[in-house]
């Protein structure tokens, strides 16, 4: 099947392949081609350029689109990357949304068997069968807000069953929906309560009995750490991402949502973790670690957003000269929304990115931060054809400027229309 996508008031985020990141001043820019048509084939981006030029375009002419859809007044967008989810979980946790507001601080939370432990038990008593069922309903949901690819983590089992039950869930998503999926291990999440007070020990059977036969299964594409207080220290951290390594997982790491002093940045640069996430409680040692790296850092203003916590500090990063990507982090206890499109208006509202900042952040730069800037991010021919056709609206920044509407016309992808029923 072809699709030929005509009188597109603007096509956003054109270029070449080759660009794999966006950095800097250079994140104020998006390429972004006027009076435009999109051509898709065989799941690709096949050729793509200006009205006035298509009569010209061999490709159009040569295979002849079987599907044309007249985006007059609409702009095109290559599909949200969200580089950092937990989707596959059990239940919901509303009741600790009550206890924040009565002024409960998240580690408070948790050490009333609230948080990850909460989530820990609820996924546990759930069937595997039930888990994937639940977590469909998610994925489908955030498909048709515009995301076409996902990272999504395990690290609500705990235990080497209930982690594998999880990797599972998220190989069947992969399995069963067109959208990009990536798998995150993410073992070392919490400790356990039977871990108490033997975290190494829980270290232990993280490195030695998941790791293993997680690998061994091909159940994950990544490694992950809650590198913070209260959590994982920057030896377990050290010890998991060197024991991943050795498997051919790469790290990622979430840091200094908790604390200034966790050290999780800089362990990320150290093990070339592909990205360090949350960065709340970040400062110049951050930024001096980042810069020059290859690891990108990857800000989740929903979770600052709904715990209360600092924003990070997004503007002083990007005139450092650092990329930054954006995530959702949906997940039942701090982020529980995989709305790609508030993320792009929180990144303005609350981090004070541009417009063009933001477009970056969940394009090209979320696409990095999965491992997947080379396929995915931007409109280049011979990526693949994910992208989404937005209602009639007047300008590029008007998208989240309208924080609250729905502006998805039409999602598109691997070259087909996506059913909002499917």
């Amino acid at each position: 099947m072809s699709l030929l996508i005509k009188n597109i008031d603007g096509l956003v985020q054109t270029g070449d392949k080759s660009v794999l990141k966006i950095c800097g001043p250079d994140m104020s820019k998006v390429n972004t081609l006027r009076n435009a048509y999109l051509f898709l084939k065989g799941g690709k981006i096949r050729s793509f350029g200006s009205m006035n030029d298509i009569d010209n375009d061999t490709e159009v002419h040569n295979e002849g689109p079987t599907e044309v859809i007249d985006a007059s007044g609409k702009y095109v967008f290559p599909s949200f990357c969200d580089s950092h989810t937990h989707l596959v979980y059990a239940g919901s946790r509303e009741t600790e949304f009550t206890d924040k507001i009565r002024g409960l601080s998240y580690e408070e939370i948790a050490e009333r068997g609230g948080g990850i432990i909460n989530s820990a038990k609820l996924l546990h008593d759930t069937s595997e069968e039930d888990l994937y069922v639940q977590s469909a309903v998610r994925i489908n949901e955030i498909i048709n807000m515009g995301t076409g690819a996902v990272e999504i983590k395990s690290g609500y089992g705990l235990n080497p069953d209930d982690e594998l039950k999880m990797l599972r869930v998220i190989r069947k998503l992969k399995e069963n929906f067109p959208v990009e999926v990536k798998s995150t291990f993410l073992g070392a999440h919490a400790v356990p309560p039977e871990f108490r007070d033997r975290r190494e020990d829980y270290v232990d059977q993280v490195i030695n009995e998941m790791i293993p036969v997680i690998a061994s299964e091909e159940l994950a594409d990544y490694i992950d750490v809650f590198c913070d207080r209260g959590f994982f220290t920057m030896e377990d951290t050290g010890r998991i991402l060197m024991a991943g390594l050795k498997y051919g997982l790469r790290g990622k790491i979430h840091a200094n949502e908790l604390d200034f002093n966790s050290g999780g940045v800089q362990t990320g640069v150290r093990y070339q973790a592909l990205s360090v996430d949350h960065l709340e409680r970040s400062g110049q040692n951050e930024i001096d670690a980042l810069s020059g790296s290859e690891t990108m850092p990857t800000l989740l203003p929903g979770a600052a957003f709904f715990l209360g916590l600092p924003d990070p500090p997004a503007r002083r990063m990007i005139d450092s000269g650092l990329p930054l990507a954006l995530a959702s982090d949906y997940n039942p206890g701090s982020s529980p929304s995989g709305n790609m499109k508030l993320i792009m208006s929180l990144g303005c509202v609350r981090l004070r990115m541009l417009p063009e900042e933001v477009i970056n952040a969940v394009t090209i730069n979320s696409a990095y931060a999965m491992g997947i800037s080379e396929t995915h991010g931007s409109i280049a021919v011979g990526k693949v054809a994910n992208v989404f056709i937005t209602r009639e609206m007047p300008s590029l920044a008007f998208f989240p400027y309208a924080y609250g509407s729905d502006l998805i016309d039409t999602v598109i992808l691997k070259g087909e229309v996506y059913s909002k029923s499917s």
